[in-house]
């Protein structure tokens, strides 16, 4: 359900036929609850899984709330307000994960809440140049103020060290929120560890961005890491997130 969420936002241009999208999966996820699923296959299989794992209703609908206030294409003010965009989407559906995996943990949980802030962050940081592309900027627009950075800056894929600062502003709180959720491994069950392994592609990428002195539109940054599923091999190999 959640990449089929996510695909709304691109694949529709009217944000009317976006919100009835949306009412579909509410409606779908409140039939679903009152074991009455909609005869359609995704819907279905989100049936199974909550019959099957007892998952929170409140996580879900936390992801298909914030996705329909997300469909008017503004950027996000503030940084905080990303924060709470992943929090209710990218967090919620760590929480559902745990679930899945039978973790009932509050030390889990505050790691989770981090590395969705973490993937909502890197997210939009990996997107801007197709964001870019579509005459579309996201970046929190707080920071791009704080270094006189316009959008338009980014329409124009400018090189200028403001807007590599920007970038670093932006990279440095993600990163931020990966040694926080790293800070529980201890507390966290072992059990919960493979909800957490993306860490692996987020340090990934902030580390190549930093390599490339926090510019966003280097070509570096499109191609994929052939040694990721190594780094994430050796990281489950280690009992680490």
């Amino acid at each position: 359900m959640w990449n089929w969420l996510r695909l709304v936002k691109d694949s529709v241009s009217e944000k009317t036929i976006g919100l009835m999208r949306m009412q579909f999966w509410k409606k779908a996820v409140e039939d679903i609850y009152c074991d009455k699923p909609p005869h359609q296959p995704v819907a279905i299989e989100l049936w199974k899984a909550v019959k099957r794992h007892n998952l929170t209703k409140r996580w879900l609908m936390k992801i298909i709330d914030e996705r329909e206030k997300n469909l008017d294409d503004k950027a996000y003010r503030n940084i905080q307000e990303l924060e709470n965009y992943a929090e209710n989407t990218q967090s919620s559906l760590l929480y559902l994960t745990l679930e899945i995996l039978g973790i009932k943990n509050l030390h889990a949980d505050h790691a989770a809440s981090h590395i969705g802030k973490a993937q909502g962050i890197v997210t939009v940081l990996r997107a801007t140049p197709y964001h870019g592309s579509r005459r579309k900027v996201f970046l929190p627009m707080d920071i791009c103020m704080l270094h006189g950075v316009s959008q338009e800056d980014f329409l124009r894929r400018n090189q200028n060290k403001n807007m590599r600062d920007v970038i670093y502003d932006i990279a440095s709180q993600a990163h931020l929120h990966i040694k926080h959720a790293r800070s529980f491994h201890k507390s966290v069950p072992v059990k919960a560890f493979p909800a957490f392994l993306h860490t692996v592609s987020l340090e990934d990428y902030l580390k190549k961005i930093q390599q490339v002195d926090f510019d966003i539109f280097h070509p570096s940054l499109q191609q994929k890491n052939t040694l990721l599923p190594l780094s994430l091999y050796i990281q489950s190999w280690r009992k680490r997130y």
